[in-house]
Parts: structure tokens; sequence; C-alpha cells
């Protein structure tokens, strides 16, 4: 039988609800919430007026509500944000206090079944007796739980989500640092290429600047996944990279997860677009570092 393991995430939760819960976040996230139902979840942004990500989140519905869950210091970020414009709106934003855990493995049938969780073929999340299941992956299943949840005995309990951050890296999921909260428009950490940006919803805050983006072809740079051994995560996020035989600036790391049994680091990067996969790239403060560019699950093309 397949290793199950289960991740105790870090990440935090929004919870929007209200009568003009619908109206008000439409016009804050870069996602249609139209597209939002109960059998799905979707990705979306969080932007201030200049089009720069306060977060990026999966967006959910679960009863009456809408959910975006993210790591902390993007919550802690948006939740400020959205309440902010909320005053002239029925709507009410607050931090939600359930759980969040992570499933790992190759095979999670079994798992799934002991907790009553049935996914329809299409679809990315399901309600289930203890909270929602959102699809992630065929390999990860993100729970939000009540206090009676508990896990079948074959799972194994991890103490971190070490492991889920270095595959929800590997997937090129996009997710911020403290230091990179408001520096990055969507386009630029790839969330359109996930389906995080929908371009024929109306306005929503920081929209004229995303879509210019687009449709002028102003965006040079792009998320790129990379890895390499190390003694730990990096203290400092800039990375060089290697022009003959100088090093110069590259970007800076905006996620980052350490494998301790391989001595690996995982990151993401924000580089120039036209970065070649061959490209050679090392910490700033620690030279000794050096990360290679791996391959992106999926295409950076324009749709």
């Amino acid at each position: 039988m397949s290793t199950v393991h289960a991740c105790p995430l870090s990440h935090q939760l929004i919870r929007i609800s209200g009568v003009d819960k619908l109206a008000y976040l439409h016009g804050q996230i870069t996602q249609d919430i139209n597209k939002l139902n109960q059998t799905n979840f979707l990705w979306a942004g969080h932007c201030n007026a200049k089009g720069k990500l306060w977060s990026v989140a999966k967006l959910f519905a679960y009863q009456d509500s809408y959910y975006l869950a993210a790591s902390a210091v993007e919550t802690t970020q948006s939740l400020t944000e959205l309440k902010k414009y909320a005053v002239f709106s029925k709507v009410e934003i607050q931090a939600a206090t359930s759980k969040l855990i992570g499933l790992i493995g190759d095979d999670l049938a079994t798992t799934l079944n002991a907790l009553n969780i049935h996914f329809n073929e299409q679809d990315s999340a399901c309600d289930f007796s203890h909270g929602k299941a959102l699809k992630l992956a065929k390999n990860r299943i993100l729970l939000m739980v009540n206090d009676e949840f508990s896990l079948p005995d074959e799972v194994i309990a991890l103490e971190n989500d070490a492991l889920w951050h270095q595959h929800s890296i590997l997937a090129g999921e996009p997710e911020l640092n403290e230091a990179a909260l408001g520096e990055y428009v969507p386009q630029m950490v790839n969330l359109q290429a996930i389906g995080g940006v929908s371009f024929r919803k109306g306005c929503y805050t920081g929209q004229e600047t995303v879509a210019r983006m687009k449709y002028l072809g102003k965006n040079k740079r792009a998320m790129y996944i990379v890895s390499g051994h190390s003694d730990g995560e990096l203290a400092e996020p800039e990375l060089e990279t290697q022009m003959g035989e100088n090093w110069r600036r590259a970007g800076k790391l905006i996620s980052q997860a350490y494998n301790q049994q391989s001595k690996t680091l995982f990151g993401l990067v924000v580089l120039p677009n036209d970065s070649e996969p061959s490209q050679l790239l090392r910490a700033k403060h620690a030279p000794t570092v050096e990360l290679s560019i791996l391959p992106l699950p999926y295409s950076l093309e324009d749709e």
C-alpha cells in the first residue's frame, strides 16, 4: 500500500460572508468568482492599486461563505486590505480558525475512502463530514477540517509542512514570502499559467496594470523553480547568475523549502522570462549554494 503523509499546514484562512460577498470579492481579486461553485477551487490573486500582489490564494466555497487559503504572511496582509474597503458593503471578513491539513501520497484512494471523501471525476473540491477537501493534484489533497476530525491509523502524521511545501514548489504554485508582498504583478509569478487571472471579467483592484502587462507585452519576468544542495534554507533571498567570469544580480527567492534527508533546497524565484534552463544560479550571501533551474510543469505561452 502506498505511504500517505499528513502535514499540519502553516497556511491560514480568510472567510468572506454576507449578502454582498460575491460582488465585493469579485471586485478585489484577479479571478472570475462567477466560475466558483461547491465542487471546484480556483487560484486567485489579490493585488494593490498598482497591480502588485498582496497574496496568491486558493479560493473555495463552503456552506454559505467563501474562503481564501494562503501562507500566514499573505493572509495577514490580504485580511487587512480586504477589510479596509468592506465598510460600505454587507459583507463580513474575518480570519477563520479551521485547521488545514495536507495529504500527500502516490495513491490516496484508500485514505480518502476511509475519510468518506469522494470526488467526482471532473471536480477539484468536495464537502465531507468534517469540512472541505481540495484536490490540488492526484497525489495532494488539502483538507479544511473541524475539531472532530481525526486521521486514519495508516496515515503518517508529520510534525511540519516542509514536505507539502516542497511538493507545492515543484508544482510551480506561487507563494509569497514577506519580502515579496507588493512586489510582483500576477504574471511575474505565473498566476495566469495556472488559471488564476481572468482577463475577461470586469474591474478589480489593480486590473489596469495586469491587463496592460498582457495586451502590451510589458511583462519581462516569470517565476522559475530552482533546486540545489544546501545546509538549510537561505537567510537572504538574493540570487546571482553567472555572466562569463562574473556574477550578476538575477532575482530573489519568493518561497523556499528544505529537504533535510537529501540536503536539497527547493525554491521559487522571479527571473527575466528569457532565462535559459541551463543557467547557473548561486546565493549571493552564500555563494557555495548553487541552484539549477528545473522544468515548469505548465506552459507560460499566452492563451
